[in-house]
């Protein structure tokens, strides 16, 4: 994967949740920021897909923001984010796999009843033949 390590700024905060006294006084989370229009590691295509497909992550600057706050360490955190950044980042420009196209689930309607009706002649000639109740 390119070089995005030097095109990415981190910002530290204080985490939400447990961890007493200490949550309270040290900024654990961590929030990457990559500015996808500003990049030069990547071409137009590539930044396109990567708005295309992580839209939900992006601001309305264009900017891609990923935070981790799962750990009571920034160092962790940080390591954390930067995973998950390249993760997302790698199935993002992964080339989408092409639909095959199946062929129709019935084929062809007049075969298929065909056998429907043989099948249907082959068990009424395994039914017992009842004796008439005229007597003829």
């Amino acid at each position: 994967m390119k070089d995005l390590g030097k095109e990415v700024k981190y910002k530290t905060s204080r985490s939400s949740g447990s961890g007493g006294q200490h949550v309270n006084k040290v900024e654990t989370k961590v929030e990457l920021y990559f500015d996808i229009p500003a990049s030069d590691s990547l071409n137009d295509k590539e930044k396109y897909r990567l708005q295309e497909e992580l839209k939900n992550r992006i601001n309305k600057d264009g900017v891609l923001i990923v935070s981790s706050q799962a750990t009571r360490s920034q160092a962790l955190n940080r390591s954390k984010v930067w995973k998950k950044f390249q993760r997302l980042v790698k199935s993002a420009l992964r080339p989408k796999k092409k639909r095959k196209a199946v062929g129709s689930l019935q084929a062809n309607p007049r075969k298929r009843l065909e056998s429907k009706r043989k099948q249907a002649e082959k068990k009424q000639a395994r039914k017992k033949v009842m004796p008439s109740r005229h007597g003829l």
